[in-house]
């Protein structure tokens, strides 16, 4: 098991590594495994990066983000110039359907609302809107309303866990209530938790997943 030291001096590593983040004005905080984010940066898509970038370390057991963006002034959009790319960046994106997503933006903070079928839908309008300019933040209200009628959910998430990583599948306990999905058990990195998490969202059916799962080192 990593020390705080070493974890702290890994994630400085990776971020200094990564040419999405400069590392320069980002602080790193860890106690017992659990690494904060600190400092200013000049865009969100450089914050966002950020995140993934520590997400990608070994032995970060959790991720507390207290960056504040600070845009630069060749960043700065009105929130109605900000509105519009977002419409036509949603409009442009193919797997993103269409008149699903209701978007608001208020002091360049954008807020996705609306229904779309999968899970991967309502990632890709994220994505769609995340690197735009003028934007400090995204939060993702679109809720996933499958039309196909849940069945065999459990068994259907099981079986890709199985076709990715046996190991996983045998240590987790999926509960499904209609098609929502909880997820309990331990994983090893932030990348099982990941995988896992997403072959729930894959899975027929499957309106929202509750992760809580830990990452035990």
């Amino acid at each position: 098991m990593k020390t705080d030291a070493q974890l702290q001096k890994d994630v400085l590593a990776e971020l200094a590594w990564d040419p999405a983040v400069n590392a320069t004005d980002v602080g790193v905080i860890v106690k017992d495994g659990v690494v904060t984010l600190t400092g200013h940066l000049t865009n969100f898509a450089e914050k966002y990066a950020a995140e993934r970038a520590v997400r990608r370390v070994s032995g970060v057991k959790a991720l507390a983000v207290e960056i504040e963006v600070r845009l630069a002034p060749s960043f700065k959009r009105s929130d109605s110039d900000i509105a519009a790319a977002v419409q036509r960046a949603l409009d442009w994106n193919v797997v993103v359907p269409d008149n699903c997503i209701q978007p608001k933006v208020e002091s360049g903070w954008i807020t996705l609302n609306g229904e779309v079928e999968w899970d991967y839908q309502r990632k890709a309008a994220e994505r769609a809107v995340r690197d735009l300019y003028g934007v400090v933040g995204v939060t993702n209200l679109v809720k996933v309303k499958p039309k196909i009628a849940p069945s065999d959910i459990e068994r259907n998430i099981t079986d890709a866990l199985v076709r990715q990583a046996e190991r996983e599948a045998k240590r987790l306990e999926i509960k499904v209530d209609g098609s929502r999905v909880s997820l309990h058990g331990k994983v090893h990195s932030w990348a099982e938790y990941r995988a896992i998490q997403g072959a729930a969202w894959a899975a027929p059916g499957v309106a929202s997943v509750e992760n809580k799962m830990t990452v035990e080192l």
